[in-house]
């Protein structure tokens, strides 16, 4: 069997994602479909709308055979990273091609990647504009070509990553279609993630844009998982941690630590602490992971240590994708399980365990130990 891959949020699985599984299979005549999926944060590290359960379930109801949970080290980090680990993982399931969404599909990307290949690294370290703002500046001066929407941005790590590991995966760029990335209002059946999250928010019309596996966990929200629930556990530790502890954060990094702590000092709520800390160094996804390692108190060694030793961690299958993993499974280097055992929880899997506990503020679900992968019929 032919595998395509899919790296997903899912966030909420909604029609645009379900419109893009039937595109992936039609464009790659793949026999198989493979998500690989961020787990209970996303990528710009904020708690996803329900459980990565829920969200296996709906995939799986819609097209999608196997779901691969990507590991926290790598799905909430930049791009690249992000990118990056997830490709190595699929690279690992022996995917013939990888399909994903862009805005511009026409783009040549590994041209593209082939020319920033080229740019003088110590030109993009100035301290009064972001990295990405730098790069892009760059970019667009040498090919015309400004990477400023989010799929594009992907779009140009994926084929980063090929480009780099030479791995032998095709890329299937498939437009985007229905609303913007970052639309908050619903204007038809495939509406944007946002603007089904603000429906959500606001108790406004949702449910024809989403399928009817997806509805009732999204009808059943109170109010959707934010920073604001989680704020008060984020402030407590930067308040009591001393500063050299904080030093030890991942990415804590030009005294940042000094900043956060002055903050959390003043500020009463998210909102108010997210705005005190921003400079034009550092954009606000950036900052919010940086949250999310400080509240789960990731230091620097652990994500270098994890990052070394990734791993497959089944979250559900059907019958086809069941077939595939036993394919497949031989020829698979990294670890590859579907329970989290106890040992795990203490090792390999603690920091997806301890992210799994910090969104227990969210449901009384338990999201990892000895949770069985969701089977579908």
């Amino acid at each position: 069997m032919q595998a395509v891959g899919m790296v997903v949020e899912f966030n909420p699985f909604h029609n645009g994602h379900a419109y893009y599984v039937q595109q992936a299979r039609a464009q790659t005549g793949a026999d198989v479909a493979v998500a690989v999926m961020s787990g209970n944060f996303t990528q710009r590290g904020e708690p996803t709308i329900v459980d990565k359960w829920q969200r296996t379930r709906a995939a799986l109801a819609n097209g999608v055979d196997l779901v691969v949970e990507l590991p926290l080290f790598f799905a909430c980090q930049p791009a690249h990273r992000f990118a990056a680990g997830a490709l190595a993982l699929l690279n690992q399931l022996r995917v013939a091609a990888v399909a994903f969404g862009a805005e511009h599909p026409q783009w040549d990307f590994a041209a593209l990647v082939r020319t920033a290949a080229k740019f003088d690294q110590a030109a993009l370290k100035q301290y009064n504009a972001t990295y990405a703002t730098q790069f892009n500046e760059q970019l667009a001066a040498q090919t015309g070509v400004s990477l400023k929407d989010p799929n594009d941005i992907l779009a140009f790590a994926y084929n980063k990553a090929v480009w780099d590991h030479h791995y032998g995966i095709r890329l299937v760029p498939i437009q985007r279609v229905g609303s913007n990335y970052h639309d908050q209002v619903i204007t038809g059946q495939i509406a944007s993630a946002s603007a089904i999250r603000e429906a959500i928010e606001q108790q406004t019309a949702f449910a024809e844009t989403v399928p009817a596996e997806m509805r009732p966990a999204l009808q059943q929200l109170g109010k959707v998982p934010d920073w604001d629930a989680l704020y008060p556990l984020l402030r407590n530790q930067l308040i009591q941690a001393p500063l050299e502890n904080l030093r030890q954060t991942y990415q804590m990094a030009e005294g940042l630590e000094y900043r956060l702590k002055a903050a959390a000092q003043q500020s009463l709520t998210f909102d108010q602490f997210i705005h005190a800390i921003k400079t034009k160094r550092y954009t606000y996804a950036h900052l919010i992971r940086l949250c999310l390692y400080a509240t789960l108190q990731l230091t620097e060694a652990e994500m270098t240590w994890h990052t070394a030793h990734p791993y497959l961690h089944i979250l559900g299958f059907n019958q086809r994708g069941r077939a595939y993993l036993h394919q497949v499974k031989k020829q698979v280097e990294f670890p590859l399980f579907t329970k989290v055992s106890q040992q795990m929880r203490d090792h390999l899997y603690c920091l997806d365990y301890r992210a799994g506990k910090l969104y227990q503020t969210f449901t009384p679900v338990e999201q990892d130990l000895k949770h069985a992968p969701i089977i579908w019929r």
